[in-house]
């Protein structure tokens, strides 16, 4: 079996998949035409080839991703018409901002969309966490005990919220549109003919998911925390702030090192991984197949030694 290094995304009515040298985000739009959007991967690490060292590769890889994953979010709520009609018109703050930024203004809202979500997801599944298990200080004095307990509650916010959000209808779309990614890359790693047909029989689950990205982080994030001292919770929160690069960059070797490995060992160690997919993906449907199809068609090089794992 070939293992690519082709990743992707899922957005509003379609996919963006990243190739080794192209981006492709393909949405379907509501008349039922697939428009393609194309760009040259843009990379630091092209330019400052040092930066590629592990575990500091990981955190950058990670800030490179988000921001990726902003801009192809907003060009799919253009294109999939979810968001501007004919009769659309700006708010004053809105027309403020393109009178006063220009061309500009689409970078402001994409790097200000990452830092509220940044500040969104830490506060929720590191600070909020460490605030709560605080309080179990007077029965518990073990810092290890209590780091695991920390380590159960962000577990278990992270599930709660998954749930939560798997609930709402225009999420669950991006979700068959996730399960259509999988299934697409699945097929191309088998080598099959990338058809509808070919990809629908795969697993909507992908071992090398940022789903189980995220839970590895949250494991990791255990087993760091536990050295740290219960200080005050400002303490806490700073110790756990200063760390999380860190977390985020051998989170991301292991990623990268289970995708590797065909060992038993690791499909068990990667099987919850797995099983949190069943919260984020959805069977998808042949159209939505076709979306997924269309990027990855668009990012292939036709070498696959290019897109090696």
């Amino acid at each position: 079996m070939h293992k690519t290094s082709i990743g992707g995304q899922a957005v509003m009515e379609g996919v963006m998949m990243r190739g080794p040298k192209e981006i492709a985000t393909a949405v379907r739009k509501s008349n039922g035409e697939i428009i393609i959007d194309k760009k040259e991967v843009s990379s630091v690490f092209t330019k400052y080839k040092f930066l590629k060292i592990p575990i500091l590769r990981g955190v950058i890889s990670f800030f490179e991703s988000m921001i990726t994953g902003v801009k192809c979010l907003m060009f799919s709520a253009e294109q999939a018409d979810l968001e501007d009609g004919e009769d659309y018109k700006p708010s004053k703050f809105e027309q403020w901002l393109d009178d006063k930024f220009g061309d500009k203004v689409k970078d402001i809202v994409i790097y200000f969309s990452v830092f509220v979500s940044l500040i969104f997801s830490v506060g929720l599944f590191i600070l909020l966490p460490t605030v709560l298990v605080g309080w179990l200080k007077k029965f518990i004095v073990s810092a290890p005990v209590l780091s695991l307990c920390e380590g159960g509650v962000r577990i278990v916010i992270f599930l709660a919220y998954l749930f939560l959000v798997s609930r709402m209808k225009d999420i669950q779309r991006v979700f068959e549109y996730h399960g259509a990614e999988h299934k697409t890359i699945a097929a191309y790693e088998h080598g099959e003919e990338l058809t509808p047909e070919n990809a629908r029989k795969y697993s909507r689950l992908h071992p090398r998911c940022g789903t189980s990205f995220l839970l590895i982080v949250m494991i990791i994030s255990i087993i760091f925390f536990s050295f740290l001292k219960w200080e005050t919770v400002w303490q806490r929160m700073l110790y756990r702030l200063l760390l999380l690069p860190v977390v985020a960059g051998v989170s991301y070797e292991i990623i990268k090192f289970a995708g590797r490995s065909d060992s038993k060992l690791v499909k068990w160690l990667t099987s919850p991984g797995l099983a949190l997919q069943l919260l984020t993906t959805r069977e998808p449907d042949d159209s939505q197949l076709e979306v997924a199809i269309a990027a990855l068609k668009s990012v292939l090089t036709g070498n696959k030694d290019d897109d090696k794992w």
